[in-house]
């Protein structure tokens, strides 16, 4: 018991150590890069202010172009030249995209652009994945183990096994949704201004890793968010993904469940209509064609068996009396 808690406490430190050095690296190397994009993009804001009545349809064009490319890397020229020191790679969001690496959520909206932060996020992921894979089955079982107390305390509680079955399913069901779905979507109206519908769609989104990136946390300009806001919802995602996995586990299971009794049924109909059209057949069969084997009773062959017997010894009494009667015969004519 004492090695497993050992096990799991040194995995868990190693996971979150893992992401504490990686989000330090990517802000190392990211970082400057983007103030040095955030100061260009606020000079050709500036530019385009001081000229926009003389510009030509071409350099309109280029300055679109520019603008689009400095939104895509999460650079968006707003507000006053304050806002260039608020970065996308700070320490909470470094740890934020940290997390979506290893997690393979992969939103898309911030990613490295240097050529350093490309290379060390290729092997930060080749290592990360694995790892989280790990911590992932390690919370899922410390989950589940809380499910099994659960039904133990209910079992002793003179409680049937089907019904204990019942109640820790739909008890691991609805407290998942209500701690990773409900009340953070609660949170992220609150604080990002969405409806609690789209706080709902972005929460799925996000644990089920399929991570569109239309909705993304702590990208809103006009908002201003508390200091490791991204690093709280990169937790949740951590152990909401191990939940989530759990769930989809436990469809798959109630799915291959179905699936096998449904080929089960079918193939059991099969059966009773194959012996129905056999029986058919036999009933509405014509005399001329029915086998002589089924003519005879269930026990024919025995009897047939026993009555060629009987005949045979029949005949080697005939054969006796026959020898007898001859025997006879030759001492009578021998003694006259």
């Amino acid at each position: 018991m004492c090695s497993g808690k050992l096990q799991t406490g040194l995995l868990v430190a190693g996971y979150f150590v893992y992401l504490l050095v990686g989000a330090a690296v990517f802000q190392a190397l990211e970082r400057t890069a983007e103030k040095q994009e955030k100061i260009a993009a606020a000079q050709m804001k500036e530019a385009f202010l001081q000229s926009f009545t003389h510009l030509t349809v071409a350099e309109m064009e280029q300055f679109m172009k520019n603008l689009t490319e400095a939104i895509q890397n999460g650079v968006y020229p707003v507000g006053n030249e304050s806002q260039t020191e608020d970065s996308n790679w700070d320490f909470s969001n470094s740890f934020f995209f940290a997390g979506t690496v290893v997690s393979t959520i992969g939103y898309g909206t911030l990613h490295p652009k240097t050529t350093g932060g490309q290379i060390f996020c290729v092997f930060f992921a080749l290592f990360g994945i694995p790892l989280n894979i790990v911590f992932l089955h390690r919370v899922g079982k410390m989950l589940s183990l809380l499910c099994k107390k659960l039904g133990k305390f209910l079992y002793e509680k003179g409680m049937r096994k089907k019904k204990i079955k019942l109640l820790t399913l739909l008890f691991f069901l609805a407290t998942g949704i209500l701690v990773f779905l409900c009340l953070p979507s609660l949170f992220f109206q609150i604080t990002e201004g969405w409806s609690y519908s789209e706080g709902i769609y972005f929460a799925f989104i996000t644990l089920s890793t399929i991570g569109f990136g239309d909705y993304v946390v702590g990208k809103q300009p006009d908002r201003i968010y508390f200091s490791y806001y991204r690093t709280l919802v990169a937790i949740w995602i951590l152990f909401g993904l191990a939940w989530i996995a759990l769930l989809f586990n436990l469809l798959t299971t109630v799915l291959e469940d179905t699936e096998k009794i449904i080929v089960k049924d079918l193939h059991q109909i099969g059966k009773v209509s194959k012996g129905n059209e056999a029986s058919q057949q036999r009933r509405y069969r014509p005399a001329q064609f029915i086998p002589e084997e089924e003519l005879l009773p269930p026990h024919a062959g025995g009897d047939a068996e026993k009555m060629e017997s009987l005949e045979t010894d029949s005949e080697h009494t005939k054969n006796e009396k026959n020898d007898f009667s001859y025997s006879k015969t030759i001492a009578i004519t021998y003694e006259n």
